[in-house]
């Protein structure tokens, strides 16, 4: 079985696929100092929790935008599942090209997302994910990954609305039913809801202008059902796209070997 790892700036996702199907999927709040061994009490229970052992696993891979959680991911993968996990770079086989003028600066869950929605939906396309970042990608008829925008997330924006303004309180995030809120909180709301649709919708159209030809649009992330109720651009949902993108990924490329002297492997990290 195959043990994804999705480590982004919110949360790590775990995941196992048994060349059917996902047999279980688990998140945890990203925490840079969160070391291999804690990993591990926080999986292996879960994995017990549906059934399954350590040695079921047999592949891993990793992919993440925080560099100081690859280490110790690295570490549990090694030491807890005797497997050397493949890390999703620029640099592997994607099977489509990277039409950007620096592809190692691209998120791995950019590609990710491009290689999974590609598969699924053929192109062209374009991957919203609402994230951290709200981040659109680009997919050209061929798979190939053209370029995107990054925004600022939703809920980082909500945070930064809080802090800086000393009378605005922290708010959920939800649709409102009127467009003009009648008190603070409805007012916050509908800024941050319909101004993120209005967001979307305003990047898209100039996307698919710039592109110069039709995009099916497929959303991504937690947020994405919440935002694609306010909007008929979006057609398509799938909230488990880089998860799919990095069980794709695995099976492009073979299986980095596991070293017999695992201290030397560590060392270099």
């Amino acid at each position: 079985m195959l043990l994804v790892i999705d480590a982004g700036n919110t949360n790590v996702v775990c995941a196992v696929h048994d060349g059917k199907g996902w047999r279980g999927i688990w998140r945890i709040a990203t925490d840079d100092q969160r070391t291999s061994d804690e990993y591990a009490v926080w999986l292996l229970t879960l994995l017990q929790h549906s059934r399954l052992k350590p040695t079921d696993i047999t592949r891993s891979v990793i992919g993440t935008v925080v560099p100081a959680a690859l280490y110790h991911l690295r570490r549990l993968c090694r030491d807890w599942f005797a497997s050397e996990p493949l890390v999703a770079r620029a640099t592997l086989d994607w099977g489509f090209p990277i039409r950007v003028d620096r592809p190692d600066e691209v998120g791995a869950d950019r590609l990710l997302n491009a290689l999974a929605a590609h598969r699924r939906f053929g192109g062209p396309l374009v991957v919203v994910d609402f994230g951290t970042a709200t981040t659109f990608d680009v997919v050209d008829d061929d798979g190939g990954y053209v370029g995107g925008v990054i925004a600022p997330g939703i809920n980082l924006s909500i945070e930064a609305l809080h802090k800086a303004a000393a009378r605005l309180p922290r708010i959920g995030i939800g649709r409102p039913q009127a467009v003009i809120g009648r008190s603070t909180v409805p007012a916050m709301q509908s800024g941050v809801y319909w101004g993120y649709v209005g967001l979307v919708e305003g990047l898209i159209t100039r996307i698919r202008a710039e592109h110069g030809k039709p995009l099916k649009v497929v959303a991504t992330g937690g947020l994405a059902p919440l935002f694609a109720e306010g909007t008929t651009m979006i057609e398509q949902i799938d909230p488990d796209l880089t998860l799919d993108g990095l069980r794709l990924l695995a099976e492009r490329n073979p299986a980095p070997v596991l070293p017999r002297d695992r201290t030397r492997l560590i060392e270099n990290d």
